[in-house]
């Protein structure tokens, strides 16, 4: 694993937003760079998952996503680093072609399990694990996104990267939750971490340790996006370098400026993105929509 890069952002307009007329400071800790593949919190929230199926006498690794799942690519490449056999149970009917992020998927090994969305639906129950165990008796079952108590608490190693004293609000983009609750778990009580729902159908919610959940910037649903989001994106990548998704950091991004551009940080505030990678999901985009 590379070290991630901690980049400030001292261009004062991106996209319409002025940050130093509101006196924030803003970084984004770029957990993008850590790997080329195994990206950003994906790395985290595998961590402990990989060393409860080494400690124990498993055969391989079975998980779920979707067609575009960060998570699925993720698993495919830490398996196949470690020579482990893996089985992805993929979300919807067998497509005539893979997604690209399947289609990688696959080149590295992993074996590729189709199933009714409404079936799906019922991944998380016990009737459901239990049929995954009949058919995969000796595999080990890593929950959607790397959810559970072992992806909290790699998540939750994120902070390391950083000095935590140096922030007064840390901001992530919130999909199956793993992520935000590792890092609620390891701030201070004086820090405030903002959650950035990405799904749609979730209401904002005020969690314990000052946490929040916002949910009006999810553009539609996952991965859903309009010309708004993607010329942010392009915009932010031009000022910065910084490249972000349409599912996840895209979002995130713009919703901590437009959260400061209407004063929703106090002056003096220090603000850290979490930038949590997935940049292949743009892969689903018609070329030539970023520029980056």
């Amino acid at each position: 694993m590379q070290t991630p890069d901690l980049k400030n952002i001292t261009t004062d307009k991106i996209h319409g937003y002025f940050l130093q007329d509101k006196k924030v400071e803003l970084d984004v800790l770029r957990l993008d760079k850590i790997h080329p593949v195994i990206s950003g919190n994906k790395w985290f929230k595998l961590k402990y998952h990989l060393d409860n199926f080494n400690a124990g006498n498993y055969e391989g690794i079975v998980t779920f996503g979707g067609a575009w799942s960060n998570h699925v690519l993720a698993t495919a490449c830490a398996c196949y680093l470690q020579r482990i056999n893996c089985i992805g149970i993929i979300r919807g009917e067998s497509p005539g072609s893979p997604s690209a992020t399947l289609y990688e998927a696959i080149k590295y090994g992993m074996e590729l399990k189709f199933i009714p969305r409404q079936d799906y639906s019922r991944r998380k129950t016990d009737e459901f694990l239990e049929s995954v165990k009949k058919e995969f008796p000796l595999y080990y079952i890593i929950p959607e996104g790397g959810a559970g108590p072992e992806g909290e608490k790699g998540a939750g190693e994120i902070l390391q990267h950083i000095d935590r004293k140096n922030y007064t609000h840390i901001a992530c983009a919130v999909g199956t939750g793993t992520m935000f609750n590792g890092i609620q778990n390891a701030l201070s009580p004086d820090q405030q971490l903002t959650g950035i729902v990405v799904l749609k159908g979730w209401k904002d919610e005020k969690k314990t340790n000052g946490a929040k959940l916002i949910c009006d910037y999810h553009f539609g649903g996952y991965a859903k996006f309009n010309a708004v989001l993607l010329d942010f994106m392009n915009d932010l990548f031009s000022s910065t370098g910084i490249p972000t998704d349409i599912v996840y950091t895209g979002k995130l991004a713009y919703a901590i400026f437009d959260m400061i551009k209407n004063n929703h940080f106090y002056p003096a505030s220090k603000i850290l993105i979490i930038h949590s990678g997935g940049l292949q999901g743009n892969a689903s985009l018609q070329k030539g929509s970023l520029i980056f």
